[in-house]
């Protein structure tokens, strides 16, 4: 199976960790990362992809893949 997530939030240093963290558990970088201004502070975003073994089903905790 196919997981996909996607992170946003403030363009720092723990936005920076959160992806990271993901690329150490496996998941992979999908297509760049997106940055857009909200009036006070950039926000990113990053598209992270994972294949597993096994079938998808709804109850799956991506935070946990």
């Amino acid at each position: 199976m196919k997981l996909y997530r996607y992170f946003t939030g403030p363009d720092d240093s723990t936005f920076c960790l959160r992806v990271s963290e993901a690329l150490n558990k496996g998941w992979e970088l999908y297509g760049g990362p997106t940055l857009t201004f909200d009036g006070q502070r950039i926000i990113a975003g990053q598209a992270i992809v994972k294949e597993l073994p096994g079938e998808f089903s709804r109850d799956i905790d991506l935070s946990k893949a």
